[in-house]
């Protein structure tokens, strides 16, 4: 399904697509007012920008140099090109422990691999212990959002969820009394779990440890209980000093949800005594997208989500219309370069306002990456008759001053003069759910033309 269908979908629950808009604009208005609290604000994005590119023109040897020096701490590291291999490595890892049980922190990297059902395959169980994914694994369902996992659910929704699955009482989605029991329910997943299975937010370079932010505490709560903490991490998620830390602290989460910092930003350095800890480093697609000079600054992305809760799409379209573990302005990237054919809509999915690119905490030049999508599609990926011939008669008229301006003319005749149940007919897409703007006068030209007269 495309996106458009997809979103045509979503927005069939009115009432709900206006919540879902209004909820992430509120993240978006935290997030300014917490910029505009720190002096210096774009000289980090600055900073933060110049880092991830210094990062990926030297990739291979921070990458050596973070394999070396995460040895060195009893760290096991592991390499995999790509879902499969990671997949495989963490249940072999499992398998030696004999693990059954298993607690995982919030990791877009493992959804990306879609390592639960593989883990599930094998009879191991897998709990997702952040909130928002513990409810849509409950619903079966992907996340929505990469910050915001269940955005798309209302309280009430979570009630009746949690009343079928975790035999709560109905509380017409009191959200403390469902906040207590979601904290029973996985306290005795945490004390059960066999191993812990985390993400990374940030890699080091020059200590071997990683960063892992949370709300919760739930990283902490399952790396400290197990015996076996296993850390998933996309090979870009690397910066090179330990100093270079609070830079990206400070954008984080103030870009993500408006806060001045993730609740626990939690340094993982070496295992416990008598404990293991393994890290494995995730390709997947990502040494190809840095091989494409047009696309290989969406590496730059440190998943906050900012780009999505100011996306007028994404707000009115829902996470699911996009089909892909990163929905979103990013996901729009990031998708077309795994497989365009699957996700051609995608980078269509945009009015290319730039709102993206200027709340992006490290300066990803998303809707230009957007249009560039798009100028490869048209070209790689048959487009539909209609939408292909209605462009090149668009392209015509805009190339011909005169032709454009009697196009012009004729239509705001019509649009004043023609029955408004004629003009939103079944052709015009755009009527179906909202008015065509009135035309009052003349257009830009004939009225600068009048004014230079008068004067």
């Amino acid at each position: 399904m495309a996106h458009a269908e997809a979103a045509a979908k979503f927005n069939e629950n009115e009432a709900k697509v206006n919540w879902h808009d209004k909820a992430l604009w509120f993240v978006r208005q935290k997030r300014d007012k917490q910029a505009y609290k720190v002096q210096g604000w774009e000289q980090l994005r600055d900073y933060a920008s110049a880092l991830k590119a210094n990062v990926l023109s030297n990739l291979d040897s921070y990458l050596v140099q973070f394999e070396e020096n995460a040895k060195k701490n009893g760290v096991t590291v592991h390499w995999a090109a790509n879902a499969e291999e990671h997949n495989k490595i963490v249940h072999s890892i499992l398998q030696k422990h004999n693990a059954k049980k298993i607690v995982k922190s919030k990791s877009m990297l493992t959804e990306e691999c879609h390592l639960n059902p593989f883990l599930e395959a094998n009879d191991i169980e897998v709990i997702d212990t952040d909130l928002g994914e513990r409810i849509v694994q409950l619903a079966q369902e992907p996340p929505s959002h990469i910050v915001l996992p269940a955005i798309h659910k209302t309280k009430e929704e979570v009630d009746e969820l949690f009343q079928e699955h975790l035999g709560t009482k109905p509380s017409g989605g009191n959200p403390e009394y469902l906040t207590r029991e979601a904290r029973k329910h996985l306290r005795n997943k945490f004390l059960q779990a066999d191993a812990a299975i985390t993400g990374v937010n940030f890699a080091v370079a020059d200590t071997g440890g990683f960063v892992v932010c949370t709300n919760e505490g739930n990283a902490d709560m399952g790396a400290h209980l197990a015996k076996v903490h296993i850390a998933c991490m996309g090979m870009e998620k690397l910066i090179p000093q330990e100093k270079h830390l609070g830079i990206f602290l400070r954008l984080l989460a103030r870009s993500a949800t408006g806060q001045p910092i993730t609740t626990y930003s939690s340094y993982f350095n070496k295992p416990e005594e008598g404990k293991e800890m393994h890290i494995i480093i995730v390709d997947n697609g990502r040494t190809e997208q840095l091989s494409r000079e047009d696309f290989r600054r969406s590496l730059h992305c440190i998943r906050c989500g900012a780009c999505m809760n100011t996306c007028p799409i994404y707000r009115r379209s829902g996470g699911h219309s996009y089909d892909a573990t990163i929905p979103g302005p990013i996901g729009s990237i990031l998708s077309p370069g795994k497989d365009l054919t699957k996700h051609s809509s995608l980078p269509f999915a945009s009015t290319l306002c730039g709102s993206c690119s200027d709340v992006c905490p490290v300066k990803i030049n998303i809707h230009e990456q957007l249009y560039k999508w798009r100028q490869i599609i048209v070209k790689d990926v048959p487009q539909p008759f209609v939408k292909k011939n209605i462009m090149k008669a668009a392209g015509s008229i805009l190339a011909k001053p005169k032709t454009y301006d009697f196009v012009g003319k004729s239509t705001r005749f019509m649009l004043k003069n023609t029955p408004k149940s004629l003009i939103n007919s079944k052709i015009n897409t755009w009527g179906h759910a909202r008015d065509l703007p009135e035309v009052k006068g003349d257009n830009f030209e004939e009225w600068y033309k009048k004014r230079q007269k008068n004067e």
